[in-house]
C-alpha cells in the first residue's frame, strides 16, 4: 500500500516458497542496482547502491517468532554535506 509519496507498504500472509522468490527478487535486484516493489495501489523503484548497512533482529515471544531485515544506505542523487576533515585530540 502506498502510504505516502516516497514510501511503499505490502502486508500479506504467504508460504515459505513464495517468500523465497520474493527474497530471490530482491537479491537480483540489489546485484543490479534496482529493487521495483509494486501492488494494486503504487509502486516504488530503490536503486542500491555502494555500502549498505544491514540490521538483522529475530525474535521469539511465546508462539510468535519474527524476523525483521533492514537494508539501508544514502543516495548519491541526494547532495550530502561535506563534514571535513575528522580532528581529534587528546590529552
Amino acid at each position: 500500500m502506498m502510504e505516502r509519496k516516497g514510501r511503499f507498504r505490502h502486508q500479506s500472509l504467504q508460504d515459505k516458497k513464495s517468500i523465497q522468490k520474493l527474497l530471490d527478487a530482491i537479491k537480483r535486484g540489489i546485484a543490479k542496482g534496482e529493487v521495483e516493489f509494486g501492488d494494486d495501489t503504487g509502486d516504488i523503484t530503490l536503486e542500491p547502491a555502494g555500502l549498505m548497512n544491514l540490521r538483522v533482529t529475530a525474535t521469539v515471544e511465546g508462539d510468535q517468532s519474527r524476523l525483521d531485515l533492514r537494508i539501508t544506505w544514502t543516495n548519491e542523487s541526494i547532495d550530502q554535506k561535506e563534514s571535513g576533515k575528522l580532528k581529534v585530540k587528546g590529552g
